[in-house]
């Protein structure tokens, strides 16, 4: 019985399909193709679970282009990748990895693909761009300790945005941008820990059948979309807030580096007061040789003799 039920588990495992993808290079980055086709088809399956899909679609067109190329000039130098949701296609420019949210090309290129698959799972219709974002931060396995630490610090510059204000974030400056998507990241993250790992899928499952996204939010959650965002900012408070900062990896190598400038500190004063210690000791030593006094030896003299003696 337990080895039907593996064997079941496994032909399950195996039964759905990834997303089929069709990688162009130029001559250089031929390497990286050949890595991106090797990719584990298991990780872009599970981004289809994460939105809800069960047939991937038409193949991924996934583009790798050069610096020098068009696909490259058309977006900020901080930007790594992008998506063309409804066409299937997905740029990535390797030579700009890593960049923020994504760690490798890897991560890159599962946050690029839930971009296609999130517009697949919506039917094509509209959705909020920080929806997307945080939802492709999630794919991409880019969330962590370090995000919470960037929204403490977004919270400490600026005041919690509105979802609305969000989406126009994404079209500012790198440092905005990075904002935003710690935010979104943030927001998605915290609506999978409420309400559960399969409410993605049914909002999108909602948007697809017509409804508006706020109204799909509701059916998928019970909840309006505005009290999820209040309840969401109410919850910021100091363990949401600053024990992520405290605990994160900035912050302990921060604390070790000043730990080791303190015991270098001290360690010069230890060698400067010994330094001293000694100089006042040869100090001592040259003024006592010159205050003691002289001993003047016996003048020689002959005796009867003529013999000099002492």
């Amino acid at each position: 019985m337990v080895i039907l039920l593996l064997l079941w588990g496994t032909a399950s495992l195996f039964a759905q399909q990834p997303p089929r993808m069709v990688v162009e290079a130029p001559p250089g980055l031929e390497g990286t193709a050949a890595q991106l086709r090797a990719v584990n088809p298991s990780r872009l399956v599970s981004v289809m679970r994460l939105v809800g899909l069960t047939e991937p679609g038409p193949p991924v067109r996934v583009i790798l282009a050069p610096e020098e190329s068009t696909a490259a000039g058309i977006v900020p130098p901080w930007v790594s990748g992008y998506a063309v949701g409804e066409q299937g296609t997905i740029v990535l420019l390797p030579r700009r990895v890593p960049s923020y949210p994504d760690s490798s090309l890897q991560d890159l290129l599962s946050h690029e693909m839930a971009h296609v698959l999130i517009a697949r799972a919506a039917g094509g219709h509209p959705l909020p761009r920080w929806f997307h974002e945080g939802m492709a931060m999630i794919a991409g396995l880019s969330w962590g300790f370090d995000d919470r630490s960037r929204l403490t610090l977004a919270l400490l510059v600026d005041r919690p945005v509105s979802l609305a204000d969000l989406d126009q974030r994404f079209a500012g400056g790198q440092s905005e941008v990075n904002r935003a998507y710690a935010i979104a990241g943030s927001f998605v993250r915290d609506l999978f820990d409420r309400y559960g790992q399969d409410v993605a899928a049914r909002i999108l499952q909602g948007v697809s059948r017509g409804l508006a996204f706020p109204d799909a939010f509701r059916a998928a959650t019970g909840d309006s979309l505005a009290a999820a965002e209040s309840s969401f900012w109410d919850r910021q408070t100091f363990w949401y807030r600053w024990v992520p900062v405290l605990t994160s990896s900035v912050t302990l190598w921060m604390i070790v580096t000043l730990l080791a400038l303190w015991a270098i500190k001290r360690r010069r004063e230890r060698d400067a007061a010994l330094r001293r210690m000694w100089d006042l000791e040869d100090e001592r030593l040259r003024l006592a040789a010159v205050a003691a006094p002289v001993e003047v030896s016996e003048v020689p003299r002959k005796d009867e003799a003529g013999e000099w003696v002492n």
